[in-house]
């Protein structure tokens, strides 16, 4: 009998060892809201510093070909949650206050799909997925959660009291706790979404738990608090940055007191390129063309970083293209859950964070959607993108035109500019978008066409009254 005890034991402790080493690691994912690609230090910030992030990415890897499915917030963040492309799910553009709508219960979200494997879930900030209770956070993954359900600046009036802005609430779960939220009080949201993120870690650090931080900011109207600002040369908009890189400090902290710091993943990126309308209140894409709402480079590359000491090579810099549709399935493979038997178009791309030797992306193409001139909803294909090749379709697309934007808080007005033929840019020779080579590679132009009309007749096209056959319903309230 002491002979077992003594071979068991061993063997036991053993085991339980190499369970804790391969134990599934905690994950936040912290996305800011129209943060332009080079509007952090280690990606050529100006005018402001952000330590913190830098120091992320001193830590782990950072992706210089980053993309989110769509440069506008609802379908951004809609394909975050989902791993999908944002109209496979019946998510559009940007939701307005009062639609009726979100995602449908059916969908597996990114929280949902954690609590499978006894995750604590918890997020904070933005939602932007669908306004009705029925849809917020609390219903589709989330334990808890703090913060808005849609964007902070209200410009669209409610279509059934004109003249009337929509209120703007703050809500702890399902109750609203600031039925109308003041630019004074927007001033103080960086810093509530940080106490509460800083809470759920140490409320949750015996289990494993997912933290999502939606910050509200840098998307206009500007708001910091009086710690942060005038404390950079950039304005308000520096110091919104500053004062999200500071919030970024204060979770790290949270890992490290809490012996948490080897057994997390963080991630942090943008959902989509800057709002260049508003001129100084607005974000810098340098040196990609354009920014929010368009599909040009600008718009859908964005910063991307991840750290987990051990596992994320530190100081490393990955240099394939990668999308916001692949973290679900990603963050599946490292927590062993299981993915939904309905169709999602990401992919695990964990060999990429990990730097494995000649990591390649596994998609022969990703597909961008954007939103129609002159509106908010709608979902037109814009573009097809390889690793080496861009193919831009005919469509019409918002753009200064060289005209001076917006000034402190106030927009300036976009121009229509239209592709009207099929334009090929190099993604080796001219990330810049500068010079179409279409007419040098017919053959290519041919099969990247060839690539988008496979798109269209699984996802449609609003603007060219398309159905897909693979697009889904999003959840809706009974009429």
């Amino acid at each position: 009998m002491r002979f077992f005890s003594r071979l068991i034991f061993p063997t036991l402790l053993f085991a339980l060892s190499v369970q804790a080493a391969e134990r599934a690691p905690n994950v936040i994912l912290i996305v800011a809201d129209d943060l332009g690609y080079s509007d952090v230090g280690v990606y050529g910030a100006k005018g402001f510093a952000t330590p913190n992030l830098d120091r992320l990415a001193h830590e782990g890897v950072r992706f210089t070909d980053f993309h989110v499915a769509q440069a506008v917030c609802s379908a951004s963040r809609a394909a975050i949650m989902t791993g999908c492309y944002p109209n496979r799910v019946g998510i559009e553009g940007a939701m307005e206050p009062w639609y009726k709508f979100g995602i449908h219960e059916k969908e597996l979200t990114m929280p949902g799909m954690m609590k499978q494997k006894g995750y604590a879930t918890g997020m904070v900030g933005k939602w932007h997925l669908g306004t009705p209770t029925e849809f917020l956070p609390t219903h589709r993954g989330f334990d808890e959660w703090l913060g808005l359900p849609y964007s902070n600046d209200q410009w669209p009036l409610h279509p059934e009291k004109p003249g009337k802005f929509p209120p703007l609430p703050l809500y702890d779960g399902d109750k609203v706790i600031n039925p109308d939220v003041s630019h004074r009080d927007m001033e103080k949201l960086t810093e509530q979404y940080t106490e509460r993120a800083v809470s759920f870690i140490e409320r949750n650090k015996d289990r494993p738990f997912f933290l999502y931080v939606a910050h509200t900011m840098p998307h206009v109207p500007l708001a910091v608090s009086e710690k942060f600002r005038g404390t950079t040369q950039r304005g308000l908009y520096g110091d919104a940055v500053s004062e999200i890189d500071w919030s970024t400090g204060e979770i790290l902290s949270a890992l490290k007191k809490n012996g948490l710091e080897d057994d997390t993943l963080i991630m942090f990126m943008s959902d989509n390129g800057p709002w260049l309308l508003f001129g100084n209140h607005g974000g810098s894409a340098q040196p990609y063309r354009e920014g929010k709402t368009t599909a040009w480079e600008g718009g859908t590359r964005v910063p991307f970083i991840a750290r987990w000491p051990g596992h994320i090579p530190a100081g490393s810099e990955c240099k394939e293209m990668a999308c916001a549709i692949d973290l679900l399935p990603t963050l599946a493979n490292l927590t062993g859950a299981k993915l939904p038997e309905h169709k999602i178009d990401g992919q695990d791309i964990w060999p990429l964070f990990a730097g494995t030797k000649d990591a390649r992306n596994p998609h022969e193409a990703y597909f961008f959607y954007g939103v129609p001139f002159g509106g908010w909803t709608g979902a037109e294909l814009e573009s097809v993108r390889t690793r080496e090749w861009k193919l831009v379709l005919p469509h019409n697309y918002r753009t200064l035109g060289g005209h001076k934007p917006g000034m402190d808080g106030w927009p300036g007005e976009y121009m229509k500019q239209p592709v009207t033929e099929p334009e090929l840019y190099s993604m080796v020779s001219d990330t810049e978008e500068k010079h179409n080579v279409a007419a040098e590679h017919p053959d290519l132009v041919k099969k990247m066409l060839e690539q988008a009309e496979q798109c269209l007749a699984e996802l449609g096209d609003t603007t060219l009254n398309r159905k897909g056959t693979g697009v889904r319903e999003p959840g809706r309230l009974p009429e």
